[in-house]
């Protein structure tokens, strides 16, 4: 099963998908942990992304989908995948029918401010990258990963101002993917109005569409 998952930033993308990937069985892929991982390995394309990142801007198309391309080549990801943070505009998405067929895509619908509260409540594992939420997802010991034991931070587009202008970008370049993929009979939405909602029940309304989903094509 090949999966997209849609969302505003602070949906729980990474969260649902960290923990759908042991479910499933495949691999979860996020654009935005495979540019990190070249800019931190130093290779001739991470210097390149380094220098669009150190500019502020978006790295170009044709790089990451090169990325994704070499990634979805590997073996782990013959019975499909998880991907976390792309497509992310129409282009994009144009881009990926090139390189895989798309079995199903999950669109998560959060209230804005479920989102604003969530997000800024969001603590990160400078280590592993593991997430957590002083609300609904605290570490057994303040700061500290359960996982790593790495040393917990807070992203610095997590505070509310910037989080409201992250949602406006995501709805002017994000959005219109919506109506594309409902258009191919992709789409299916999930919703969460309660922002104490453990991760682990959302995993199973997710659970619940894949089944669904496999079921129609059956």
């Amino acid at each position: 099963m090949r999966i997209v998952i849609l969302g505003p930033p602070g949906a729980g993308k990474g969260t649902y998908a960290s923990r759908l990937t042991k479910i499933l069985g495949i691999p979860h892929i996020s654009t935005g942990d495979m540019v990190r991982e070249e800019i931190k390995k130093q290779t001739d394309l991470g210097k390149k992304i380094k220098e669009y990142s150190d500019k502020g801007v978006l790295v170009p198309d044709d790089i990451i989908i090169k990325l994704l391309e070499e990634r979805l080549k590997k073996p782990d990801c013959k019975e499909g995948f998880i991907l976390d943070g792309f497509p992310r505009t129409i282009n994009q998405a144009e881009a990926l029918e090139k390189i895989a067929k798309i079995d199903l895509v999950i669109n998560l619908k959060v209230p804005d401010d479920i989102i604003i509260t969530r997000l800024s409540n969001r603590l990160i594992c400078s280590k592993c990258g593991a997430i957590y939420n002083l609300l609904t997802l605290k570490p057994k010991k303040e700061g500290v990963c359960d996982k790593c034991g790495g040393k917990l931070y807070r992203r610095e587009d997590d505070r509310p101002e910037v989080i409201r202008e992250r949602l406006n970008i995501y709805r002017k370049q994000t959005e219109p993917l919506i109506d594309y993929y409902t258009k191919k009979g992709l789409l299916r939405n999930v919703r969460c109005d309660d922002l104490m909602i453990p991760p682990e029940v959302m995993v199973e309304k997710i659970i619940e569409v894949i089944r669904e989903t496999v079921e129609e094509v059956s």
